[in-house]
């Protein structure tokens, strides 16, 4: 009899082990979860995305609202994965969390001025580009400075250790570089004529031109002397989601929405809305 019992015990636990096994498998954590991105979408009906939350035109918080390019693109994302925009929870991102958000499944997705290249490409998997940024220039509404070439004795303003103060004391020395630790300390020298121009990704600087203290008073030149290939992160694994966003950015392309995003964000800089160009959308999990 008591052998009996032990087995019986031992078929109880196996059964309970198996049970819990199997639970842990249903892709209901914070992140994509076994199911991947469209798993969890089509099953819980809501998503966790990373945004920037200081980018005016890309990504910023107001009290407990994200608005921006950026975010419009991820509700354009969301909706063609069938998640309501009232459904997906914000997430602050900053530059340096980005990956370890993706791999730790804190966010589902980033959509964060966020370049691919093939570094990063090592971790995580990119959709996009939705955008193709380019280091440019930003100047005032009446000025004459037409582009990169013209920056000889000009004093230009950019970031302290950025990747576009060191293009611009590589590449155009005879300019005047001057630097701060943020962006934002540049537009008031700019205003006051006390700098020709401000330097850094062309989208970055078509926000600050669209802020309302601004509006009219700058322009972007529109000559980006770089590229910058902003895409959609993900898990390195998903490559289903990589390849159903990539399907939506093309939706978005043809249908109008992209232009419709632009149009409401950034296009209030007076940039028109760029062309998204579809044959460019990555080969999901290629590095």
């Amino acid at each position: 009899m008591r052998i009996k019992r032990v087995a019986a015990v031992a078929a109880a636990a196996a059964l309970a082990l198996g049970m819990t096994a199997c639970g842990g498998d249903d892709g209901g954590d914070s992140g994509s979860g076994s199911k991947g991105l469209v798993g969890k979408a089509q099953s819980q009906k809501k998503l966790v995305i990373g945004v920037k939350a200081d980018q005016p035109g890309l990504g910023l918080q107001t009290g407990s609202t994200y608005e921006g390019f950026d975010v419009e693109i991820a509700k354009i994302v969301a909706k063609g994965l069938g998640v309501e925009a009232a459904n997906i929870e914000w997430k602050t991102t900053v530059s340096a969390n980005r990956e370890p958000f993706i791999q730790q499944g804190t966010v589902d997705l980033v959509i964060a001025t966020y370049t691919i290249n093939d570094e990063r490409k090592q971790k995580i998997n990119f959709a996009g580009p939705y955008f193709i940024a380019g280091q440019d220039l930003l100047v005032k509404a009446d000025s004459t400075l037409a582009g990169p070439e013209a920056l000889d004795g000009k004093t230009v303003c950019s970031v302290t250790g950025s990747t576009p103060a060191k293009r611009i004391q590589q590449e155009h020395p005879k300019a005047k570089l001057q630097q701060f630790d943020s962006y934002s300390k540049c537009l008031p020298l700019l205003e006051n004529g006390k700098v020709d121009a401000v330097t850094t990704d062309d989208i970055i600087l078509a926000g600050y031109a669209a802020q309302t203290q601004y509006a009219g008073k700058f322009k972007v030149v529109g000559k980006p002397f770089s590229s910058e290939p902003y895409g959609i992160g993900l898990k390195k694994d998903d490559k289903e989601g990589c390849e159903k966003v990539n399907e939506i950015l093309k939706a978005a392309a043809s249908d109008g929405t992209y232009k419709t995003a632009w149009d409401a964000t950034l296009g209030k800089s007076g940039k028109a809305a760029p062309e998204l160009d579809t044959t460019k959308l990555t080969n999901c999990g290629s590095v």
